[in-house]
């Protein structure tokens, strides 16, 4: 009888994805004033709290992401500029890490791109501030020696959509609506 629980356990685990946790993770993004240029951008990364990617196979099938909004970090700044966007950005002006600790971005599905250089579409729904909406990026994946190394391309999301809105006299003239992303994980 023993036996015969243990495998149905493994059967079940077969027919609905083995689970890796992330291990390693850089998540690195861009936030343009003006306009949409080098010089005229702040960036910075942010922690990963935790993440897990559900594989079915050699595939991914699934997976879940969650930010720690309360480390944004500028790392284009140092000293007392820096630590004023690092608390600027902490406030309902952006992300409103009071309130919103977190960020969370769920795989809904992984599909081929035409991409050579990231031959995979990562597809998802990212929730911040409360508020859901699909992102896809696309990504180079890799599993070897059961470990998985996913590295997206620069992507785009328009952080209106989020409520994430800058609530100065000039509001959002001064600061644009994309926010650029790469994310970098490992999980085993």
């Amino acid at each position: 009888m023993r036996n015969l629980v243990l495998a149905a356990i493994l059967a079940g685990g077969m027919m609905f994805g083995q689970t890796k946790k992330v291990v390693n993770s850089n998540v690195e993004w861009w936030g343009y004033k003006i306009a949409k240029t080098e010089a005229s951008s702040h960036n910075g990364n942010v922690t990963l709290k935790s993440g897990d990617v559900v594989m079915k196979g050699n595939n991914i099938v699934g997976g879940t992401f969650a930010l720690d909004m309360t480390s944004i970090n500028a790392t284009d700044l140092t000293g007392e500029y820096q630590t004023k966007l690092n608390n600027h950005l902490k406030t309902g002006d952006f992300f409103e890490t009071d309130k919103f600790p977190s960020a969370t971005y769920k795989i809904t599905s992984v599909k081929k791109n035409n991409s050579k250089a990231f031959p995979y579409m990562v597809n998802g729904t990212l929730t911040a501030k409360g508020k859901t909406n699909p992102v896809s990026f696309p990504a180079k994946i890799s599993l070897k020696n059961g470990v998985l190394n996913m590295i997206s391309d620069k992507f785009t999301f328009d952080r209106q959509k989020f409520g994430i809105a800058y609530a100065s006299a000039a509001k959002d003239v001064v600061v644009k609506d994309d926010i650029d992303m790469i994310i970098n994980i490992t999980a085993k």
